[in-house]
């Protein structure tokens, strides 16, 4: 089979003016970056605001394995699948991010024949959007520097300085150093930090943004140091706010690509999917459901993480109700959760199986307490035996979920019709989604509600830094904010070798922070690692462009 490089660049696209008429986008409602890529105007949005909202589709999986799950593949598979069956649907996902691409995760546009184009466009510089995000934070530490530079009116406390510059490379030098040296006239010397653009909060709140306005506001909020008497400083403090939205003024428009079957795909924003709610941006969706009877939607690793902060936190701002949850496994990884290695994964092994399958099952149990109906996806692989799939099968129907192997990998949108078919019908049964925690409650109510409910633990344990961090919070009276707990994708529990459904557990926080202008509490259960660094191998030694400035490697 091709690689995935090498069908994209196969693929005979259509340019994006075509695309857009498929939703009834007029040609002077888009602002063209080439003739493949093109952002959707806020004119678009006003002009059909009034527009009956399709149905919405959240894609999940279970825990992430080193067997791979294929979350984006199904979902793009999907949509074009729905096209197959003759419904009217357009994808929302995440951009992304440039940094991974040359160390070891790869892209985040689909696989096969369920890919989104141009491929690597999207996976490198797209519109420029994860540039635009870089700029906007650094400029606003820029200015807190030059603050304390030029004589610290503020009073700012340089051992408390929260907000971290961003760059979207993979480079672990970056994440302790010092800045400030070699004199008087370059600044004032302090310990600094890098992060990876996506685990910025400027990336969280382009995401949370409903408009321009609401963008600028979420900005001026940020909490991005406190004063030696331990007052907040916010970026409006530091007047950052307006130039960060001057350079965040284009990149707020969400992105219109393409799938390999022409299936009109929104791409916008990739918040990480720990320190933030790991989903594209609230703008795209709305986008989406206004343009098409359904959206198709996915959130960052397992349902526990991506899909809970999905639901909790992005719904609630966003007033939005979804009508089904799309939940995708693989049997390569249910046996990897039952103990077998990686390498040993496409053998037939019913034991293995049985033992690992219990990660579905809490994964189901897990999206219907948020009363959606859930249909299980299995990403079909040729390893896998008819014995395998049927007892995955019987196991959901046993569950009360809705089952359909999907093929969309090898097979494109013809792969995932039987997908499509049970998605419809999941979307028309009875759905009273809300979230499973109200904001009435205390931070330490929510952590503990999550704690429980999601990932099965018995109980909370808190250090003595996550104890004052949550009084100074609640001190800021911000403890009336969603809580977005950053915790092992590999695990249930904040153990990232307890696979299956661990049991006898608590979970530890170790520290708490605000993300003030986002508008949510981070919980850190681990160590949480913002900025990745590249392995003994990197992808970028594959990567390079040939005479013809045709890119090879890519995947």
């Amino acid at each position: 089979m091709l690689s995935d490089i090498e069908i994209a660049q196969q693929a005979k696209l259509l340019p994006i003016t075509e695309v857009a008429s498929k939703l009834n986008i007029e040609a002077d409602e888009l602002e063209l970056y080439g003739k493949y890529k093109a952002k959707l105007s806020d004119e678009l949005s006003k002009r059909i605001s009034s527009n009956p909202d399709g149905k919405l589709v959240l894609v999940t999986a279970i825990n992430p394995t080193p067997a791979g799950e294929g979350k984006t593949t199904i979902t793009t598979g999907l949509g074009q699948a729905m096209a197959k069956i003759g419904k009217k649907a357009v994808i929302a996902l995440r951009e992304p991010s440039l940094g991974p691409v040359f160390g070891i995760k790869g892209g985040a546009a689909g696989g096969g024949y369920s890919q989104v184009l141009p491929m690597e466009d999207i996976n490198l510089h797209c519109t420029g959007d994860m540039h635009a995000i870089t700029a906007a934070n650094n400029l606003c530490c820029a200015m807190l520097d030059n603050h304390i530079q030029q004589g610290n009116a503020l009073m700012i406390d340089p051992r408390r300085i929260l907000i971290k510059r961003c760059l979207d490379m993979n480079d672990r030098a970056l994440r302790n150093v010092v800045i400030g040296l070699g004199g008087k006239v370059n600044g004032v010397p302090r310990e600094d930090h890098f992060i990876i653009t996506v685990a910025s909060e400027v990336m969280a709140i382009l995401c949370l943004a409903s408009d321009i306005e609401d963008l600028k506001h979420r900005l001026g909020k940020i909490l991005v140091a406190y004063s030696y008497s331990g007052e907040p400083i916010f970026a409006k403090d530091l007047k950052a706010d307006g130039a960060m939205t001057a350079l965040l003024k284009d990149a707020i428009k969400p992105n219109l690509v393409q799938t390999l079957e022409e299936t009109p795909a929104i791409m916008h924003g990739g918040p990480f999917a720990n320190i933030a709610h790991g989903c594209n941006s609230l703008r795209a969706t709305k986008l989406a459901l206004k343009l098409a009877d359904y959206c198709i939607t996915e959130a960052g690793f397992g349902s526990d993480l991506g899909a809970e902060k999905f639901l909790d936190i992005k719904c609630r701002y966003g007033g939005l109700k979804p009508s089904a949850v799309v939940l995708v496994a693989t049997c390569r990884a249910l046996k990897y959760n039952g103990g077998v290695p990686k390498a040993e994964v496409s053998n037939e092994n019913l034991d293995a199986l049985k033992k690992g399958i219990v990660n579905l099952g809490v994964h189901i149990d897990n999206m219907r307490k948020y009363n959606i109906p859930v249909v299980v996806a299995i990403n079909q692989f040729g390893t896998d035996t008819d014995e395998e799939l049927k007892f995955i099968e019987n196991y959901c129907k046993d569950k009360g979920a809705d089952f359909a192997l999907a093929n969309v990998f090898a097979d494109g949108g013809e792969g995932g019709v039987t997908l499509a078919h049970k998605v419809v019908e999941a979307c028309e049964k009875p759905s009273d989604f809300a979230p499973i925690y109200s904001l009435d409650i205390s931070i330490k109510e929510k952590i503990e509600t999550i704690a429980k409910k999601i990932y099965g633990a018995d109980g909370v344990n808190y250090t003595t830094a996550a104890e004052k961090a949550i009084n100074e919070i609640s001190r800021l009276g911000a403890d009336n904010l969603p809580v977005c707990i950053a915790k092992t994708q590999y695990s249930l529990s904040d153990d990232p070798s307890l696979l299956g459904a661990p049991k006898n557990f608590n979970i530890t926080v170790k520290d708490v922070s605000l993300s003030n202008g986002a508008g949510f509490v981070v919980v850190y259960t681990g160590n949480i690692m913002t900025m990745p660094g590249l392995p003994k191998e990197p992808a970028a030694y594959r990567i390079d462009v040939n005479n013809d400035g045709k890119i090879v490697g890519l995947f």
